[in-house]
């Protein structure tokens, strides 16, 4: 572990936003396992009692530029029309392998769920309803959306059925801007689709923007952000702009220059919300205040586990994470669904890909999702979960404090504003290297 001295010195010369801590470990440690483990096995002995539901639909109408996710765009009917036939079964084989449990948030992500069509969305439906006893009215369920794919009739019905976050990606309202991150789009029509959006009312509409973007000046920068607070949704998430191998956009040279430009722009946007009524919660997600929903059953991403389903879609025990394979390139990604629309029953129970987590892996997940998700770490929470005390398992966590990133109220570490400017950097820097370098070798004990 680097020194405080060398770590503020990695701080001050690194390429900014150059990656995060989206999940830990990172997908590309998953391997395949000597031996399948079964659905029952991985599952036996957790705590199914707030679970996580994520149903992952790997389609688009577009693939951006910028875009490193599981999906593929416009598929041709071979590759699309088994879908809902296969997450059918995957569905029913999972949830009785699971037993006794109850689903505490439920999301349907992707690539584009809005992508489907009408008839297709209530199959869906249908089935987490079927399966898991999905009723959305009641708990907090959330799904994402593509401007394109929005009409009045899909709207309503994901409001009948009690949806309570729609999240769009809206990007930037400069159409050159979206045109140099491969997504062409009007502003007239996307702002058509946040007005159709608004005239439903969901709980909570959350609505992207992307900064760093080819051509982009603080004033462009601004006029999105204001374009964007005049809809008054309740959630914005400012993304900076990551080049991803094998994306649209390709490898771009790392450089100082571009760094500070995103930083500044970074800022720009923190300071504009933060002045318009919405509280940071992390680097990236700013909420309007006062807009939570009341009664949530409680979920701790820390602590609870996901279930995924679908094609792409990971799932998370304690100890094992597990999805199908990893890729990102179209010709690649094709292959992983063509199997999956191959799968019967059997396949769908058995666990063959995925990472075996230790003691100390387990930790450092729990610490970056506490730090880099905004809800803080609790020292009571880690030590009732663990048996064991963070600054004693972690002591280089007090070189945040040195660093003037975070602030300890006697409860747990919480990140400051600084601290959420480096979310970046701190999240990789907690990464373990042998999770990262993950040999062949795995075992559930």
């Amino acid at each position: 572990m680097l020194s405080t001295k060398s770590l503020k010195e990695r701080i001050a010369t690194a390429d900014y936003f150059q990656g995060y801590a989206y999940s830990y470990p990172h997908k590309t440690a998953y391997r395949a396992f000597e031996k399948p483990y079964s659905m029952q096995e991985v599952w036996q002995n957790e705590d199914k009692s707030a679970l996580f539901l994520y149903l992952h639909v790997p389609f688009c109408e577009m693939r951006c530029g910028f875009c490193n996710l599981f999906t593929v765009a416009n598929p041709k009917e071979g590759l699309y029309n088994p879908f809902i036939e296969q997450l059918k079964i995957q569905s029913e084989v999972t949830a009785q392998a699971l037993g006794d449990f109850k689903v505490a948030r439920a999301a349907l992500g992707g690539g584009t769920p809005t992508y489907l069509s009408l008839e297709e969305l209530e199959a869906l439906f249908s089935i987490l309803k079927k399966d898991w006893n999905l009723a959305p009215e009641q708990i907090p369920t959330m799904v994402e959306a593509s401007p394109k794919t929005l009409t009045e009739e899909k709207l309503a019905f994901l409001k009948e059925s009690g949806v309570t976050r729609l999240s769009m990606g809206v990007q930037s309202f400069i159409e050159e801007e979206t045109k140099a991150l491969g997504r062409p789009q009007s502003p007239k029509d996307l702002m058509h689709a946040i007005e159709l959006l608004q005239r439903f009312n969901f709980p909570i509409t959350n609505l992207d923007l992307i900064y760093g973007v080819q051509n982009q000046t603080p004033d462009s920068w601004k006029y999105s952000l204001e374009t964007t607070v005049s809809y008054q949704p309740e959630e914005i998430f400012l993304y900076p702009l990551y080049v991803r191998p094998l994306t649209g956009l390709g490898k771009k040279s790392s450089h100082q220059e571009w760094t500070d430009f995103r930083i500044r722009l970074y800022r720009i946007g923190r300071d504009y919300l933060q002045a318009n009524g919405y509280e940071q919660k992390s680097m990236r997600l700013f909420k309007r205040k006062n807009s939570a929903l009341a009664d949530q059953p409680e979920y701790h991403a820390q602590e609870n586990g996901m279930v995924g389903l679908g094609v792409g879609a990971r799932s998370y025990t304690k100890n094992l994470h597990y999805s199908s394979e990893y890729a990102v390139g179209s010709k690649s990604i094709k292959p992983i669904i063509q199997n999956f629309n191959q799968m019967t029953a059997q396949d769908f129970n058995q666990v063959p890909y995925g990472v075996i987590l230790n003691d100390e892996e387990q930790k450092r997940r729990y610490i970056i999702k506490s730090l880099c998700e905004g809800s803080g770490l609790s020292y009571a929470r880690y030590q009732a979960f663990f048996n064991s005390k963070v600054m004693s398992d972690f002591p280089e966590l007090a070189q945040l404090f040195d660093l003037g990133f975070c602030q300890d109220n006697a409860t747990g570490i919480y990140l400051n504003e600084e601290g959420h400017e480096h979310e970046d950097i701190i999240g990789p820097w907690l990464y373990s290297e042998n999770t990262i370098q993950k040999s062949e070798s795995y075992s559930l004990v």
